[in-house]
């Protein structure tokens, strides 16, 4: 096991409601290695973005603690970028706005966040586009964007809600291809939420599956393909034999 850069032990999460509360997640516990790519799957309603979000300080803990590096996690804290299911770029700023805005926000003096700004650019394959508005990309290339405004301060963790989850079917196939390329280069600790067990059987080298709500860890599975993958990795024998076992974990559930 790689040393621990995240640790989550008995984390439980309860949202108060007119009916007394709401049982979100129960007694999760798990560890996340340095540069390791982690996958959660699990029905819908099971607690996966909840995690997600209490794991980036945005959604307190109601029982339980996490720690990064040892320390507790006690709100938003620099070093984690979060990518969500929808691009959420602002409309009236081009793509190269976009993605320097976290260098705005931290006060970076605007010739040295253009020139960052412009590397993530060429870094997520957007050359040409750096003046185009948001309505003029493609869904993939909004999600590039997102991706690359999440990397721009270079941070140590990164955490994605479904970000593939509203793109048709190849574009999500090559999005995931091209995810799994910024990963290898920049070699980031990720944790990704998805509903498709191929994508994350390509992209992790571990799939945790949470349980109906409240969520609970019933697999924690890791991922023994040999890396650097590609596309044929799919059709092999060890890629069913994985799916299986994930797909039988979920219809245990």
């Amino acid at each position: 096991m790689l040393e621990p850069v995240i640790e989550v032990h008995n984390l439980s999460a309860i949202f108060q409601n007119g009916n007394g509360g709401l049982h979100v997640l129960e007694n999760v516990s798990f560890s996340v290695g340095a540069q390791e790519f982690v996958c959660i799957l699990g029905p819908s309603g099971s607690g996966k973005s909840t995690l997600l979000r209490i794991l980036a300080g945005l959604l307190p803990v109601t029982q339980g603690e996490i720690l990064y590096h040892g320390i507790a996690l006690e709100g938003p804290r620099k070093g984690v970028g979060f990518v969500f299911q929808k691009a959420n770029l602002m409309p009236w700023r081009s793509v190269l706005d976009n993605i320097i805005l976290p260098l705005e926000l931290s006060a970076t003096p605007r010739p040295i966040a253009i020139n960052k700004a412009q590397e993530m650019v060429e870094f997520v394959g957007l050359q040409g586009f750096e003046n185009s508005l948001p309505r003029d990309l493609s869904g993939g290339m909004a999600q590039r964007v997102a991706i690359a405004r999440a990397l721009i301060q270079d941070p140590e963790i990164l955490l994605l809600d479904e970000p593939f989850g509203a793109l048709d079917a190849l574009t999500r196939e090559r999005m995931g291809s091209e995810l799994l390329r910024i990963w290898q280069a920049r070699r980031k600790t990720v944790i990704m939420v998805t509903h498709s067990i191929s994508e994350a059987l390509f992209l992790a080298d571990r799939v945790m599956v949470l349980s109906h709500r409240p969520g609970r860890v019933c697999l924690d599975l890791s991922i023994d393909l040999p890396r650097p993958r590609d596309e044929d990795v799919r059709y092999t024998p060890e890629f069913g034999r994985l799916a299986r076992q994930v797909r039988e974990a979920i219809g245990e559930i």
